[in-house]
């Protein structure tokens, strides 16, 4: 086993010796080489300024041009580490396009009556309002006094079958020619029928030139949708104790790709009054993360286009189905419809959880529901005048077979039109490209240092060069290879020291 041991390890140095050799006579550059090198490279290299460092003979040249070059280096280095520092702070510019076209789409327009119930449905029913309320309260906050806790409660108990949904679309606000007594859209006669039944808030809702029907499109400003409602007072109310004392109708124009969203955004006509309403559209377009807000991979899982007001809905509606085991019917989705009691007991607290916890938040990018990419919003311009004259009274009057007061007390007018035939776009553009962010360094490395791609090669070649040299010098200087098999092996036996001792005194005197 000794002998074995010693001849791998005789075989080892053996190997490890022809490695030296062929690195000293192969690759290992003598120090004129390396010198000479370094004087070619100095001398060619297309780094300015370094040429002048070598070639000059004057030592003070050497050092005027010495600092010359440091200092246009430091230069370099500082303004390059500036734009990078500008480019990872994500800045942002913000381009406003306004493009005039000869047809421009008409957006959604959603129309609600403010007296949301059938006065002769309710009038033995007062919970109703609170029932609907605390229904609606899902996609629009709901205080609920404790006095009404046992109301409720009483009329759940005695109505376990009750169906709000269907109580309210029979006896809810309706559409038909007796409500919606003049349509027009432009110059074209409109009917009910031309109306898609939508739940919000305020109850039955009814919108024009929703999703489902071709886009309608307007050729002229000016000319747009006129409706002429009738909200029949004596036959639709609401309980004013709730806060709802307004009388007419509310509306809000969106895009037929999104539903609905009266809650801070809905426009109000009160009886007897005629509202001239002036459209804009615009398109906002966002950066995605992290130079905006918006995420472009997500999607909408009942909606075919993504809105903020959209995907909170569904985050409502996926939690309420975790928790409760049911759905509402005023949100997005395919599940078991909750009952009264569900909505009273399970419902309406998950949704005040969802809101203290912040599981559904919009805004930020980290949010439930961020931003979207592409939003299109319609800027309105109001002005109201009261409904007719003296003569366009009796006109009306005659013709209606109702009386001034009558009319006064329940017509509303609106116009919706567009203030011209243009749409802005408003984009939000990244201040500092890829490619600008390379131009701005090649920029700098060329005005101050006269550099370029080919100059970074040669620097990586230099640089390489040397490395290598470095780490032949560095395995030609290594101790010999140690043998990691058995380490005792080459611990050398008392005669062999005391050999090496006498060999060394020997070569020692030999030496001096």
């Amino acid at each position: 086993m000794d002998q074995l041991g010693r001849f791998t390890q005789l075989d080892a140095k053996g190997k490890l010796e022809k490695i030296r050799l062929y690195l000293i006579k192969k690759l290992q550059p003598c120090l004129e080489d390396r010198r000479r090198y370094h004087q070619e490279f100095a001398s060619s290299t297309s780094f300015h300024g370094v040429q002048n460092i070598v070639r000059r003979r004057s030592r003070t040249h050497r050092g005027l041009w010495l600092l010359v070059v440091t200092g246009c280096l430091g230069i370099v280095i500082w303004q390059i580490c500036s734009r990078f520092t500008y480019y990872f702070s994500w800045p942002t510019t913000t381009t406003v396009v306004v493009q005039y076209v000869e047809n421009i789409k008409f957006p959604a327009v959603t129309f609600c009556n403010l007296n949301r119930f059938q006065a002769h449905a309710v009038s033995n029913l007062q919970v109703i309002f609170l029932l609907w309320n605390i229904v609606s309260g899902v996609v629009q906050k709901f205080s609920m006094e404790d006095k009404f806790s046992q109301e409720i409660n009483d009329f759940l108990l005695g109505n376990q079958n009750f169906s709000i949904k269907e109580f309210t679309r029979k006896n809810g606000f309706y559409l038909n020619h007796s409500t919606l007594l003049e349509c027009e859209f432009f110059g074209k006669t409109c009917h009910p029928e031309d109306f898609e039944h939508v739940f919000t808030e305020y109850g039955n809702c009814f919108t024009f030139n929703y999703n489902g029907l071709p886009a309608r499109s307007v050729s002229l400003s000016g000319r747009g949708l006129r409706l002429l409602f009738d909200v029949q007072q004596e036959q639709f109310t609401d309980d004013p104790a709730l806060g709802y004392t307004d009388a007419g109708i509310t509306f809000v124009i969106h895009s037929p790709k999104e539903v609905p969203r009266f809650d801070g955004l809905g426009l109000l006509t009160p009886v007897g009054m005629h509202a001239q309403v002036a459209i804009r559209q615009l398109k906002s377009i966002i950066q995605e993360y992290p130079w905006g807000e918006c995420k472009p991979d997500i999607k909408l899982q009942y909606q075919n286009t993504y809105s903020t007001n959209g995907c909170l809905q569904e985050c409502k509606a996926r939690y309420i189905q975790d928790w409760c085991g049911c759905l509402p019917f005023i949100l997005p989705g395919n599940g078991t419809e909750c009952d009264l009691l569900k909505f009273y007991n399970c419902v309406y607290p998950a949704v005040s959880d969802i809101e203290i916890k912040g599981l559904c938040t919009v805004g930020t990018h980290n949010s439930t529901c961020p931003a979207a990419c592409e939003e299109m919003e319609y800027p309105t311009t109001v002005t109201y005048s009261s409904f007719g004259g003296e003569n366009a009274i009796k006109f009306i009057s005659a013709k209606l077979k109702k009386s001034p007061e009558y009319i006064r007390q329940n017509l509303v007018l609106i116009d919706i039109k567009y203030h011209d035939l243009s749409y802005k776009i408003t984009q939000q553009q990244k201040a500092l490209s890829v490619s600008e962010l390379l131009a701005d360094v090649g920029g700098q490395l060329g005005l101050f240092c006269g550099a370029s791609m080919i100059t970074l090669i040669e620097l990586l070649e230099y640089i390489f060069t040397n490395f290598c040299w470095m780490c032949i010098f560095l395995l030609l200087k290594a101790p010999e290879m140690p043998q990691w098999n058995n380490p005792f092996q080459n611990q050398p036996t008392h005669k062999e020291k005391n050999t090496g001792i006498q060999k060394e005194k020997n070569t020692g005197i030999q030496e001096c």
